[in-house]
């Protein structure tokens, strides 16, 4: 197989005669579920699908021959119609993202020996349907899974509002993951939002709405988060690094094998 930059763990990079014997029973597929959808003037419409491919990238990289970690290509779809107002969003309902994913999985099962899933969603708005659907795909699939989701593994402190979407944190991974594709100059000034009514719509787990990124009293251009011109790449650089280290747990857990860090 080839190195890190060239296909390495990469399971649509190997042939059909050589996959039976890289991808065991006890191999891990690791599946990047992204999103399409705006994130500020400043981030690229694929800014949820980069952070859950590269995430992907770095784990495997870090630790797939410790857990025999494979990649899969990435599904750059996801659930957003909070951000349907926006040109470029491209949101799929429920029914079809569910019904994408268990195809995805069966099809998976099916080709190789693989008994462990890890789903590596870059999309908050996909989380609260993951959480349900691990249930249904470990069952109907005959295969132990779970979700890790990047953002929420870092915790880094960000500012006096809520790290929502396109704000300081994102900015700073796609600074550290895909420079060129990040605009701080086409930002504005980034006004204050109201953080008790993010909390309120957004945040708060006693009560779900369905809350809108056009929202003025939550939103500046589509962020909701703290000021992203304050983004950099050092800083991106530590987030993926801690949600990286605090993946090992669930990595130890799914597989029953220690990580040799541990």
């Amino acid at each position: 197989m080839t190195g890190p930059g060239g296909g390495h763990r990469r399971l649509d990079r190997l042939t059909a005669a050589a996959l039976p014997a890289h991808v065991q029973a006890a191999s891990v597929l690791c599946l990047p579920v992204g999103s399409t959808e705006q994130h500020g003037p400043h981030l690229p419409l694929a800014t949820d699908t980069v952070i859950a491919e590269e995430f992907t990238r770095h784990l495997v990289a870090a630790h797939g021959e410790a857990f025999d970690l494979w990649q899969l290509p990435t599904v750059p779809y996801g659930i957003a119609p909070e951000h349907a107002w926006a040109p470029g969003t491209l949101s799929v309902t429920i029914t079809e993202f569910t019904t994408l994913l268990h195809t995805l999985v069966a099809q998976h099962v099916r080709a190789t020996k693989a008994g462990n899933l890890v789903l590596v969603n870059g999309h908050g708005g996909n989380r609260g349907v993951l959480s349900a659907l691990v249930y249904e795909l470990g069952h109907a699939h005959d295969i132990s899974v779970c979700v890790l989701h990047p953002l929420a593994l870092a915790h880094l402190p960000a500012g006096d509002r809520p790290e929502i979407h396109a704000g300081l944190h994102e900015t700073a991974l796609m600074l550290h993951l895909a420079p060129d594709t990040v605009r701080l100059d086409q930002l504005a000034d980034h006004p204050p939002q109201d953080a008790d009514e993010i909390r309120r719509q957004v945040t708060d787990r006693g009560v779900s709405w369905p809350w809108s990124s056009a929202d003025p009293r939550i939103a500046a251009a589509g962020v909701i988060g703290n000021d992203p011109h304050t983004a950099t790449p050092a800083l991106g650089a530590r987030l993926l690094d801690q949600a990286i280290a605090a993946s090992v747990p669930a990595l130890e857990a799914l597989t029953g094998r220690k990580s040799p860090c541990s």
